[in-house]
């Protein structure tokens, strides 16, 4: 191809203003009603993330900034990392048997083998 010449392409798109949004269902639920620790029944769930252990706890119903105040006590008394992500807090690595207590003195209660 010579530098003169300019090449034209037409793909046969129409291109006009006809965007619609997409709507699709949340995928987290926004709480409606917050619970008292006591209220709670959680549970454990262990999942493994680009080959690490990760520790799930949850559902929690509490305020955002309670939900992070606790989350923030919990990592600091284990020593790791961890997030709160749609009701559950996640925690790196397998610390189910040092999480149930440390729960359970916050006053929160567990589902039935768990």
């Amino acid at each position: 191809m010579s530098r003169g010449k300019k090449l034209d392409i037409f793909i046969g798109a129409d291109i006009d203003d006809g965007w619609a949004e997409v709507q699709s269902p949340r995928k987290s639920q926004v709480v409606s009603e917050v619970l008292a620790p006591q209220k709670h029944l959680l549970h454990f769930a262990k999942e493994k993330r680009r080959g690490k252990t990760v520790t799930l706890v949850g559902p929690f119903e509490l305020q955002k900034e309670d939900a992070t105040k606790l989350l923030k006590l919990l990592k600091k008394k284990l020593g790791c990392g961890g997030a709160y992500k749609d009701g559950f807090m996640e925690f790196q690595g397998e610390l189910k048997e040092k999480l149930r207590p440390l729960l359970i003195a916050e006053d929160f209660r567990f589902k039935q083998g768990h």
